[in-house]
């Protein structure tokens, strides 16, 4: 199991010295946020976008990806009723696809809750108009070895895909090896089972993890007033039980804390995971 960061929590830094910084805390990963790479991002040229990945590599790091995959340029939608902006969006993800590789990435985590909401469309026919096409896409995506990761949200963020379940109904019937599933700890609210339970009955679907508090902040030994405080080990423990092998990345939903400290304390806090585990074991 290898850790890696969620690039957006350090946009406030040249993108060498982020990655440097994401280094230096012991993360051997960057999980990148294409907004943040260009104001466009379908505009990042091959040229360009292999330059980043010297970036990242010259600091030890590996790109693992993408995710937050449409949030520019804006007017993106995956399952509207428009169809001119639906396919807009869509060649949007084939163009991301393209990126990711060049970038070293192989996998792009979908998201991206309010471009593919119910909009002009039922809920039911967002869904359907969302699994056709993730799977038009995705032998682009197996052929450039890039899979797509369909990430259950809360019904604040979307109405489309909030459980891990919804996601399993979809990637079955693509039936795809470039079309999985990921786990969020802090997008479970609408799940009935605790997070253990739900990666023991959902472990094949999961193909990466990202890694956050239920509030949102990162997980952190330091106790502060206000913040959640949840278990992770008995999660870890079916993840290391079952033999995952894949990425955990810290992403979080609040700025309040320096970057540094963030990352500091969440390596702190999965060193203590793997030290437990590790005697457990």
């Amino acid at each position: 199991m290898k850790a890696a960061v969620c690039n957006e929590l350090i946009i406030d830094r040249p993108f060498p010295e982020a990655c440097q910084l994401i280094a230096r805390c012991g993360f051997q990963g960057v999980e990148l946020a294409p907004y943040t790479l260009a104001e466009d991002p379908l505009r990042i040229t091959p040229s360009q976008a292999r330059a980043m990945r010297r970036v990242v590599e010259g600091t030890g790091l590996t790109c693992l990806g993408l995710h937050w995959l449409l949030k520019a340029p804006p007017g993106l939608h995956l399952t509207t009723s428009d169809l001119t902006v639906r396919k807009r969006s869509w060649d949007a993800m084939r163009s991301l696809v393209a990126l990711c590789q060049e970038l070293g990435g192989h996998l792009m985590v979908l998201g991206s809750g309010q471009q593919r909401s119910a909009h002009g469309v039922s809920r039911e026919e967002a869904q359907r108009i969302l699994q056709e096409g993730l799977a038009a896409l995705a032998p682009e995506a197996q052929s450039a070895g890039v899979t797509v990761l369909l990430e259950p949200l809360p019904t604040n963020v979307t109405d489309v895909v909030n459980t891990l379940e919804e996601a399993r109904k979809i990637t079955a019937v693509i039936a795809s090896p470039a079309v999985a599933g990921m786990f969020d700890f802090h997008n479970t609210k609408k799940e009935s089972l605790p997070w253990d339970q739900l990666i023991t009955r959902h472990f094949d679907l999961i193909r990466h993890v990202h890694l956050n508090e239920v509030d949102g902040y990162h997980p952190s030994p330091v106790e502060r007033p206000g913040r959640e405080r949840s278990d992770f080990l008995p999660a870890f423990r079916v993840l290391v039980n079952r033999g995952y092998m894949g990425w955990v990345s810290l992403e979080i939903f609040h700025a309040d804390d320096p970057p540094a400290e963030v990352l500091q304390e969440t390596w702190s806090f999965l060193d203590e995971i793997w030290r437990v585990l590790h005697v457990s074991r």
